[in-house]
């Protein structure tokens, strides 16, 4: 026999150890894997044999002041496919096609998808779901969540907003109180079997969703409906482009309305409005002039098949179009926009000419229907001037020269110190998303020229909302007011959560310098250039404007007029601005009857009672 060499005796033994270390490591691996981390694979093996659905929560209402629902919920139902239970594949295809309206190449696809859950579709109708569920298709599962309702359909549709498919805030109020809004999503959970096959002794195990909270807000349904209709009727009469109207209390900063007319339905926000569908050239209908948003004529009215238009002109856009048109659709022109004031900005060179002492009541001016400044003549919009007038008479009249006067009297560094004082140059901080902030010259670039149009309201540009909130502050006794919407919380029983609190603001001027300017404001309505806003037995104070967009050589106007009551407490203030009206284009004359029908509607609603005129 042949004896073993020792080199392959020591080679055995070195496998013999190898082996024997291996199986050690192996053995202490298993052990570790068993006791260990027995608790973490034994959750990993019951996840595989679990499958989740998600269950939407009621999403909070949207409430007015007086507790009218203006945002609420609809059930509906998400239908879905699980690959593995499924025992009739054409019979699951063909009834979701033509119960759900869908194509049959789009169900076939996804019911065919190998997934452990497969969505088919969300937001159906509870009928149409009750519908699928009666079938008893084996795979099919229908379960029932929420869909946001808008029961005014587009009232107040850029203030509310609008939420998307999983329930979230687009826009407006809904994005902005998102977190208050939202609730806590809930779970339907399942056990399978290792092929994913449902276990049938097993039930349902359900983690319930929580509703989310109420919000409370200062919006009026009422006075909103009044504002939608006095701009519809506006826009209308003077074939404008949009009107805006924003009704507020210069107390407290509550907006009672706010439209920016045409507005948009909420409960089908993705469907274009026909002003801003493309024109036949293929350009899109609305153009951007500075920071304002100006639609153009579409000429679609009188097509009888509106519908098909607006579908055919919504798939010749690109999605990148598409979107563009949406959101000028979307866009709020009380905040999201500027505009040049025009003579309501004269409210503020008034206000800091008297609080810095460089005017008074009874100063006099010469209007000869120019003014020079450098080498400019800046004209008054009365060609002929007004001729001698103190300063009462110069905002009656809403005299340029006067304004230009009062406004170099400040010079640019007390000016400046003023549209800082008043908060012009800071945001409103208003409680929607999207806020424009001003525009204005930097002061080392302004020159007397540029003081002096500056003074009567033109070359810079504002949002609406910052001229009614700085107006209110100076109208209200003079401390700067926070407008919002947001007044309380509350759960779906109406129990109180907690009151939205606003800063009260700082001084702005004088108690003096505001009673003064209320006077001064209640004299352009009563015989002045807001005469049209004048209501037999209430006392009105108001100002009028017509500003010149950009380019000055296309000829289009804004008319604007700012008006409160009563003249001796303001409780309410109104601003209404028309956009490229047709026709005659004058604030005094078309936008002050507005406001005039508004009041007419307000006041009494409000319990504010007629009194003695007091001249």
């Amino acid at each position: 026999m042949q004896k073993t060499r020792p080199f392959h005796r020591r080679k055995m033994v070195v496998i013999f150890l190898g082996c024997t270390l291996m199986l050690a490591f192996l053995g202490g691996r298993l052990a570790h894997l068993m006791i260990a981390d027995s608790e973490h694979y034994a959750a990993l093996a019951e996840d595989l044999h679990e499958r989740e659905r998600s269950i939407k929560a009621a999403r909070g209402r949207i409430l007015d002041r007086n507790g009218v629902v203006l945002a609420d919920n609809r059930t509906v139902c998400t239908v879905s496919v699980i690959h593995s239970q499924i025992e009739d594949p054409e019979q699951v295809i063909e009834v979701l096609a033509r119960e759900l309206e869908l194509p049959e190449e789009t169900v076939r696809k996804r019911v065919e998808k190998v997934t452990s859950i497969e969505r088919i579709c969300q937001n159906v109708d509870k009928e149409i779901g009750d519908r699928i569920r009666n079938c008893d298709l084996a795979g099919v599962k229908v379960d029932e969540d929420y869909r946001r309702y808008y029961p005014f359909g587009s009232m107040a549709s850029k203030v509310l907003g609008f939420t998307g498919g999983d329930n979230q805030g687009i826009i407006g109020l809904e994005v902005e109180y998102e977190e208050e809004l939202s609730g806590t999503p809930g779970k339907i959970l399942t056990l399978t079997d290792a092929r994913g096959v449902e276990l049938s002794d097993t039930g349902e195990s359900r983690q319930e969703p929580v509703a989310g909270n109420d919000l409370v807000t200062s919006l009026d349904y009422n006075i909103q409906k009044y504002a939608e209709q006095a701009a519809y009727q506006v826009m209308e009469q003077k074939q404008a482009d949009s009107v805006s109207i924003l009704i507020m209390n210069p107390k407290n900063g509550e907006i009672y309305a706010m439209t920016n007319v045409p507005e948009f339905d909420l409960n089908d926000p993705y469907t274009l409005l026909p002003q801003y569908l493309p024109e036949e050239t293929g350009e899109p209908i609305a153009e951007t002039v500075g920071q304002d948003v100006y639609a153009i004529d579409s000429g679609v009215e009188g097509i009888s098949d509106e519908q098909n238009l607006v579908a055919a002109a919504e798939s010749a856009l690109s999605g990148e179009a598409l979107q563009d048109a949406l959101n000028r659709m979307w866009r709020n022109g009380c905040i999201n926009d500027t505009y040049e004031p025009g003579s309501t900005f004269k409210i503020i060179t008034a206000s800091a000419g008297l609080e810095a002492g460089v005017v008074s009541l009874t100063d006099n001016f010469s209007c000869p229907g120019f003014k020079i400044v450098e080498d400019r003549r800046i004209r008054c919009h009365k060609v002929g001037g007004h001729g001698a007038e103190t300063f009462v008479q110069g905002i009656q009249n809403s005299c340029n020269p006067v304004f230009i006067e009062v406004g170099l009297r400040l010079g640019v560094d007390r000016y400046f110190s003023y549209f800082d004082q008043f908060g012009l140059n800071e945001k409103t901080k208003i409680d929607l998303p999207g806020e424009a902030a001003t525009i204005m010259h930097k002061k080392e670039n302004v020159g007397q020229v540029e003081l002096a149009t500056i003074s009567f309201g033109q070359s810079f540009q504002i949002t609406p909302v910052q001229l009614a909130t700085t107006v209110s502050s100076i109208i209200n006794g003079g401390t700067r007011v926070t407008p919002h919407f947001g007044v309380s919380v509350q759960a779906s029983d109406g129990a109180l959560i907690g009151v939205y609190q606003y800063d009260k603001g700082r001084r702005i001027l004088s108690e003096e310098t505001s009673k003064t300017m209320r006077y001064l404001l209640e004299q352009v309505v009563d015989g002045g250039s807001g005469k049209n806003a004048y209501i037999e037995g209430y006392r009105i104070g108001g100002k009028t404007a017509t500003s010149e967009t950009l380019p000055r050589s296309a000829n289009k106007y804004i008319s604007s007029f700012i008006g409160f009551a009563p003249a001796d407490d303001p409780q309410v203030l109104g601003l209404c601005i028309i956009n490229n009206p047709q026709g005659v284009y004058y604030g005094g004359t078309i936008a002050a009857p507005v406001i005039r029908g508004m009041f007419e509607n307000i006041l009494p609603y409000l319990g504010i009672e007629k009194g003695k005129q007091e001249g």
